[in-house]
């Protein structure tokens, strides 16, 4: 199998790094800096977003034009931003190979559509805008790119409505150190692994504030009740959600030190405002910039997600830390389970 990976960010490189060693596939790597480009080849390594990683000699680094390298492929794997999807999906919209995306998040609104005020889309509306003939799909959950290049046991889900895309990327991935389960409910993957990422900055704000383990599970389990209520007003199965790209991606990128959007809540928590903890971080947050989309959809829908409103306000600097914390703990006692 030929498999091409657009984008050599760190989590595209690491993807292509652990198929390239299984040894099983022709893996490419390609990446829109020419510089960069030369550099992989040259030196056998992304300093620039996975340094300490060898690239193994299996894995061909890709110069020149990106429309030269997708002939003769099998599968083309989108691994830049949510920011970058629009246009590589509109390069994209008459391949015939299956295609997925790697982004996890909503793009901004303002490049939603023609109209000022259009909500800010995931990555499968998109497509369904600019490439509705695609056959595609996405690779989501709990995976942080260095433990994957390192070749650390991990789970993911390939997301299609389409069963070849399914396939194809169970076959590419899946591995010694990757295991690939396939589901067909798009949207209801794409949810969790957009809107995680903004539990995932809530969580970083409370450990950040020591306010305590007890405090950490509440965000967590409440978190997930937000994203499930949302990707089931979006049209998602509700059992999605207690899967990887759920529960799974929700606990690893809340918790775990590798996470950059839990890294923006600790920084935060520190009185640091958005733009400074953004600057420090040194790499793209998605949660930062998606959480005034998930908080507007959910708006429009009537779908009820306080925390997420909290996160939104301490990211606008309209809330104090100790305002965030009484506002959430004095809400109305409510059912648990709505």
């Amino acid at each position: 199998m030929k498999l091409l990976v657009i984008g050599a960010g760190a989590w595209g490189t690491a993807l292509a790094v652990n198929a390239a060693v299984q040894g099983r596939h022709q893996v490419g790597l390609w990446a829109r800096d020419p510089a960069q480009q030369q550099a992989m080849d040259e030196q056998r390594v992304n300093a620039r977003y996975l340094g300490g990683v060898r690239l193994p000699q299996s894995l061909h680094c890709i110069r020149g034009d990106l429309s030269a390298a997708l002939a003769g492929q099998d599968l083309l794997v989108l691994a830049g931003p949510v920011a970058a999807a629009r246009e590589l999906l509109q390069a994209l919209r008459t391949v015939r190979q299956p295609v997925a995306w790697l982004a996890k998040g909503f793009e901004r609104p303002m490049a939603a559509g023609a109209q000022g005020d259009a909500p800010g889309l995931m990555v499968h509306e998109i497509q369904a805008q600019v490439a509705p003939g695609l056959r595609c799909g996405v690779l989501s959950g709990p995976s942080f790119a260095l433990e994957v290049a390192q070749g650390r046991p991990t789970a993911l889900v390939a997301a299609s409505e389409h069963e070849e895309v399914r396939q194809a990327l169970v076959q590419a991935f899946h591995g010694p150190t990757l295991r690939v389960y396939a589901n067909d409910d798009l949207v209801g993957v794409e949810v969790g692994g957009a809107v995680k990422n903004v539990l995932a900055i809530a969580t970083g704000f409370c450990d950040g504030l020591a306010l305590g383990l007890n405090a950490r599970a509440a965000l967590i389990t409440r978190g997930l009740a937000e994203i499930t209520r949302l990707g089931v007003a979006l049209g998602a199965r509700a059992d999605t959600f207690t899967g990887l790209s759920g529960l799974g991606d929700l606990v690893l990128t809340a918790t775990g030190d590798l996470s950059r959007n839990r890294k923006v809540g600790l920084l935060l928590a520190q009185g640091l405002s958005l733009q400074q903890a953004v600057e420090q971080l040194g790499h793209v947050a998605e949660g930062a910039y998606c959480a005034r989309t998930v908080v507007e959809r959910a708006r429009t829908l009537g779908v009820e997600m306080p925390i997420s409103q909290a996160v939104v306000a301490l990211l606008d600097g309209r809330l104090k830390p100790e305002q965030a914390v009484a506002m959430l703990m004095g809400r109305e006692p409510a059912p648990e389970l709505r």
